[in-house]
């Protein structure tokens, strides 16, 4: 089974999580996320299948989020406008995600990893 990565290049965290999946062998096809975010569709997917709340695909500590305003427009949103504004800005969205047919991992834990992939 290979894995979609959802990744930023620049990203430390991202550089990481796939320096993990290479080291344990799991076979995966990397997006940069900020040239090609996922579409509103595969986002809805991803949060269904990530088990999270729609808030938590956000990646709160960035400049399109802070710039955006984001913190306090979040409640008010419904979350059709929420998966609009993600799939519009790559760089809003919480990185990496690792998707796989039946699972989504929003961010890094190498316990996470290790959960999802032995």
């Amino acid at each position: 089974m290979t894995v979609q990565v959802y990744q930023y290049p620049k990203c430390s965290t991202c550089r990481k999580a796939l320096k993990w999946l290479d080291e344990h062998g799991v076979d995966y096809a990397a997006t940069d996320i900020t040239a090609k975010p996922p579409s509103k569709t595969a986002l809805k997917r991803i949060w269904k299948a990530s088990g999270l709340p729609l808030r938590k695909l956000f990646n709160t500590s960035g400049q399109s989020y802070r710039g955006g305003g984001f913190k306090e427009k979040l409640p008010t949103m419904s979350e059709d406008e929420q998966l609009a504004a993600l799939a519009a800005d790559g760089k809003l969205i919480k990185r990496p995600l690792v998707v796989g047919d039946d699972f989504a991992l929003v961010g890094f834990s190498a316990d996470a990893y290790a959960d999802r992939f032995g």
